[in-house]
């Protein structure tokens, strides 16, 4: 396990532009020492784990056409013009 030393915790906290008091300094370096004793446990882990090639694959299927009757939906709706929904404009234009 990583051992933090006080100086390189108030260096941290330096380039952190964070204010440690001296009283805080004993329980962030064993925070700290968690996390980084965490963070290594997950990299050994990460060696044995399969990862995805970088091979991009497709999976591909046949289109298949189904005719559908739009009568009933468009029967529905408020305004209609022939086989479309007729809508509100709802972004002006400089006409």
């Amino acid at each position: 396990m990583a051992k933090i030393t006080k100086q390189e915790l108030m260096r941290l906290a330096h380039m952190s532009h964070i204010k440690v008091h001296d009283d805080e300094v004993e329980d962030l370096i064993s925070k700290i020492e968690d996390v980084i004793a965490y963070a290594s446990r997950v990299s050994e882990i990460a060696k044995d784990a399969h990862l995805p090639s970088n091979r991009r694959i497709n999976v591909t299927r046949e289109d298949v056409v189904i005719r559908t009757d739009a009568e009933p939906i468009l029967e529905q709706a408020p305004d209609r013009e022939e086989d479309y929904f007729v809508v509100p404009r709802i972004i002006e234009t400089n006409d």
